[in-house]
């Protein structure tokens, strides 16, 4: 495999993000892989049969031409996720997996609300979705060894995939309920995503480059992104009685733990989620059709000043703004063509990835 990074790059990178992560770096990290395919997906990926009944080292091969043809600029790393959507984990526990190439992912929900009676969720390592990406995840390191840094699948976050077996709708109405049944529900999903972490973790590590997930971040230790979509519903009251104690208890088995905090609804969570000890940082998504980040100066300045690290995606302009603005200190920007929002602030896309030299300078001095 013809790879444009070697061991010296690696080198550097490692300890780049290992300063970041303690915060011994002034400067913001900038992740800016140069490939189509990097950013686009294949809509013939999500379909059952690539998804579980390819052969592995097929599916593996596909994902190797893609990225022995990128770039990896600045704070960039050649790396691979096995993407079964955003939840797979639902599927681990015997929920509906549904994989849609029209709309390039892959949806977890019933059809109707499965009864409390019939919810018990625990570790099975018979699941067929389970071994799928156990097998891949351990062919890619197998295959690709310290070359690249093999990630976690997207678990999912726990409240939504209860909600993947009840129904976002009736879920909402559970916490009113059904109060002691979503609890315990919460608790058993909890036990088993973390012995599911714990097991693909041990495999990941032996491509000694340290730990990433779908989010654009290396850990020397154990990190993810976890995510509470269906906070955006809830009052605060509500997610610290039902999301915070399976959070803060998944950070706590974290080295660097980061949350996915997802559009202008789940902004009112943001204190709690700053008094999270052992949570080291958020990613802050504004939503599609909304400003983006370098709109929104006073919220990152929050996460900055609750001690917490910043991820954002934004084009370079936005990356410029925000870094004159509030500092880079804290921050991680992965460059996007376009952010996928209502942002006016763009900049020449090509010539970007002509030379990216001028724009690495200045981000990163």
């Amino acid at each position: 495999m013809e790879l444009n990074f070697n061991e010296s790059r690696w080198l550097q990178v490692r300890k780049d993000w290992s300063a970041w992560w303690e915060g011994d770096t002034g400067r913001p990290m900038v992740i800016l892989p140069t490939i189509d395919t990097m950013i686009y997906t294949d809509p013939g990926e999500f379909t059952t049969e690539f998804l579980l009944r390819r052969k592995a080292v097929d599916v593996v091969r596909y994902y190797q031409e893609r990225i022995s043809g990128a770039q990896f600029h600045g704070n960039s790393y050649p790396n691979w996720v096995p993407n079964f959507g955003p939840g797979i984990a639902s599927g681990f526990l015997g929920g509906p997996v549904k994989p849609s190439s029209e709309q390039r992912t892959v949806w977890f929900q019933v059809d109707a609300p499965i009864s409390y009676d019939g919810l018990h969720f625990y570790y099975d390592p018979d699941n067929e979705w389970w071994k799928r990406v156990l097998e891949l995840t351990g062919l890619a390191v197998d295959t690709w060894g310290g070359r690249i840094a093999v990630g976690h699948t997207d678990l999912g976050g726990v409240m939504d995939i209860l909600a993947s077996f009840r129904t976002t709708q009736q879920l909402l109405l559970d916490l009113y309920e059904n109060p002691d049944q979503v609890k315990r529900c919460t608790r058993e999903i909890t036990v088993a995503w973390l012995e599911y972490y714990n097991k693909i973790s041990a495999t990941v590590a032996q491509s000694g480059q340290g730990t990433t997930c779908w989010a654009p971040m290396l850990s020397p230790g154990r990190t993810y992104m976890l995510q509470c979509d269906f906070s955006a519903m809830i009052s605060p009251k509500m997610f610290e009685r039902f999301a915070l104690a399976d959070l803060t208890a998944i950070c706590d088995s974290l080295d660097h733990a980061f949350y996915h905090l997802d559009g202008p609804d789940a902004v009112r969570h943001l204190d709690m989620l700053i008094s999270i000890k052992m949570l080291s940082g958020i990613q802050w998504i504004p939503g599609a059709g909304r400003p983006g980040p370098s709109k929104w100066l006073p919220l990152l300045k929050r996460i900055r000043d609750g001690g917490k690290l910043c991820q954002v995606y934004v084009n370079a302009k936005s990356a410029l703004t925000i870094a004159k603005e509030l500092g880079g200190r804290g921050f991680a920007f992965y460059i996007v063509p376009e952010e996928p929002y209502t942002d006016e602030e763009l900049i020449d896309y090509g010539g970007l990835l002509a030379d990216p030299a001028p724009f690495l300078r200045e981000m990163m001095q």
